[in-house]
């Protein structure tokens, strides 16, 4: 399929994305999201943000705690800043905040109540900023028994909540991949064929990158399982565009008030070469900072609505082209399924 007649397809016609319901070895008939609430079709998820946080708690692995906050005091921050973007038009966010991090199910449960938001949370271990939001059995475990805790929180839910994972959440530090990071997309590859998520993986610059998709071509799953967060920060756009013409997904996720000519830029580039269709936007933005007064301070997610947007249309960019860039790509990224190598 040609970039043209992608964009001119309907996100209600993605029935290719169904393929098998991962474990049931049954023909799915509608591609699936798994929210904190259950499943919803991907063609419901609308206008998306796929990278963002509510809560984050960096505090390490070895003090990381519910009982470090109020929920209540954060429930009631975040509140204002998910209304403000459903009053933009937004229908699903992504909260990509792992175990470990502060990774709160049940809150987010509470705001998708509140406000009518898909949400989805994630399993999955960070093992960026140097290892410090791992816990001591990542490094102990095998790579099969690692995958198999995030599998039970797919089959089980997360701590006896019921809620199931939309995707997996991993995380590696700058540079070539270390022994424990190659042991995460090993786990998390290893996890995808076991349930259908996503991979997506904090990274940034090429080189870890393109090591990870090795270790999925090694683990037999194909790059398009795989997203390459905060792609943003490798400078060349050339190892951006080498990875989505292998299938990869491309996030750029840190919009901002302030930097809208660059990513409108970034966006104009990947659209002449054909990549649109491979492409993520969102802010990583949010962030209630347990141990900060007040929680620090919370960066709203409508730079996205307010700036960005209005700049890709006067640069010509058209509405079928932001349909793809925000309805039909995360429906098709997040639709749960095993996306095997060819």
């Amino acid at each position: 399929m040609n970039r043209r007649q992608f964009i001119s397809t309907s996100i209600g016609l993605l029935t290719p994305l169904a393929g098998i319901v991962a474990g049931s070895g049954r023909s799915a008939s509608t591609p699936y999201i798994m929210t904190v609430k259950g499943k919803i079709p991907a063609a419901e998820m609308g206008l998306t943000l796929p990278h963002e946080h509510m809560l984050v708690d960096f505090i390490g692995a070895d003090q990381v705690s519910p009982s470090r906050y109020d929920a209540e005091e954060v429930y009631r921050h975040g509140l204002p800043f998910l209304e403000e973007i459903v009053a933009r038009g937004c229908n699903t966010f992504i909260e990509c905040t792992p175990a470990y991090l502060g990774r709160d199910a049940g809150l987010l449960r509470r705001w998708a109540d509140a406000t009518g938001l898909h949400i989805l949370t994630n399993t999955g271990y960070y093992g960026a900023v140097n290892d410090k939001c791992l816990p001591p059995h990542a490094f102990t475990d095998t790579v099969d028994e690692l995958a198999a805790r995030w599998v039970r929180e797919w089959t089980d839910g997360i701590g006896g909540s019921g809620i199931r994972p939309g995707l997996i959440k991993i995380g590696v530090d700058k540079g070539a991949l270390s022994e424990i990071d190659r042991k995460l997309i090993h786990a998390a590859a290893r996890t995808h064929r076991a349930t259908g998520l996503t991979i997506a993986a904090h990274t940034g610059e090429a080189v870890p990158a393109y090591q990870q998709l090795e270790v999925l071509e090694e683990e037999g799953v194909a790059p398009d399982a795989w997203i390459w967060i905060h792609a943003q920060n490798e400078q060349n756009p050339d190892r951006w565009y080498g990875a989505a013409d292998r299938g990869a997904w491309i996030s750029l996720d840190n919009i901002s008030s302030g930097n809208t000519e660059r990513y409108v830029r970034s966006l104009l580039g990947l659209r002449e070469a054909g990549m649109l269709h491979r492409v993520l936007v969102s802010h990583d933005a949010g962030w209630y900072r347990v141990g900060e007064p007040g929680g620090g301070a919370f960066r709203p997610f409508t730079a996205l609505f307010d700036t960005l947007v209005p700049a890709l249309l006067e640069e010509g960019f058209s509405r079928d082209d932001l349909d793809v860039l925000l309805k039909q790509n995360p429906a098709e990224a997040f639709a749960v399924r095993v996306r095997a190598a060819a």
